[in-house]
């Protein structure tokens, strides 16, 4: 059966996915400044208060939690409204359930942080839960845009089978691209984002540093970022070179110049280290092209899945 989407459903699909980017971005901004003990250890409450007091670090930490509260509303929204409308569409029903699990599951991994301060290593995974929630959000997006029309519709429907190498190698990618943003949210939450000083791309003005303590963690995270670009064009140029694979070649080339893009605000992150208010600025942009990339990653993944054919 083809679907075919209205207009209100579309534009309610790309307010989540905003929300949810903004839901993203907020938990980064409480991060970088330091702000996740500005309720102290209360929640959902502030200090013991609904209303916190006005210091900047319980400000931007509860402006976080209502963004997110604002936001899980509207994911459920959009839940039940494609289980009104759209339940037949497995595709549609998968993504806004996978967005509803991952919000909620962030939103108890944050509680918990706040009752039970955390190590490093187990906040990094917060960052990781709410890119997914992202994700989510953006493949319920794609799949309507793509059928606004009964052509645009029959088109989604029709795209050839795609080779299982860019099966295995796509999800292979998805795999890796989430161990190199869980290390630099490591990273973020251990405060060792100056490991290379303000050096780039050298690091502490050698080619290859001290692999030990926070330059041997930074140098690490920049050179799966390398591997990870270097794949992306692998897989772009793989299905440049395949006949009726429009559609995904397009994603993958937005893919490319993404990650090549996120190389470069890596950069900009690296020399502002030392302008605070800057700072935060670049490594909100940061997140903001890692979070657009992902999703389009796993739009790759699941167009790849969905279309699998033979072994060329």
């Amino acid at each position: 059966m083809i679907a075919l989407v209205s207009s209100r459903y579309r534009r309610l699909t790309v307010v989540v996915c905003i929300g949810m980017l903004l839901v993203l971005l907020a938990g980064a901004l409480v991060t970088n400044t330091g702000s996740g003990r500005g309720c102290g250890d209360d929640w959902p409450l502030c200090h013991g208060k609904f209303i916190p007091a006005y210091t900047l670090e319980s400000m931007l930490e509860y402006s976080h939690r209502a963004v997110s509260a604002a936001v899980g509303f509207l994911v459920l929204a959009l839940f039940i409204a494609t289980l009104l409308r759209y339940r037949r569409h497995g595709e549609a029903v998968l993504y806004t359930s996978s967005a509803l699990f991952f919000t909620i599951l962030q939103a108890l991994l944050g509680a918990a942080a706040v009752m039970w301060p955390q190590s490093p290593s187990v906040m990094a995974l917060h960052f990781g839960f709410s890119l997914l929630a992202f994700a989510s959000t953006m493949l319920i997006v794609l799949w309507a845009y793509r059928r606004r029309t009964a052509e645009q519709a029959a088109r989604a429907e029709r795209l050839r089978r795609v080779p299982r190498s860019v099966l295995r190698y796509s999800w292979a990618l998805f795999a890796y691209t989430y161990v190199v943003v869980y290390v630099g949210a490591f990273i973020r939450h251990t405060k060792t984002s100056g490991g290379c000083g303000g050096d780039w791309p050298l690091c502490n003005g050698a080619v290859i540093p001290e692999l030990s303590g926070a330059s041997g963690l930074v140098f690490t995270h920049r050179v799966l970022a390398i591997v990870l670009v270097i794949n992306v064009i692998i897989l772009m140029v793989h299905l440049r070179r395949l006949a009726g694979q429009e559609e995904l070649t397009r994603v993958a080339t937005w893919m490319a110049v993404l990650v090549v893009v996120q190389v470069f605000s890596g950069a900009l992150l690296t020399v502002t280290l030392t302008n605070e208010n800057v700072y935060i600025f670049t490594g909100l942009l940061h997140n903001v092209i890692i979070s657009l990339f992902f999703g389009l990653l796993a739009d790759v993944c699941i167009q790849a899945w969905k279309h699998r054919g033979g072994r060329a």
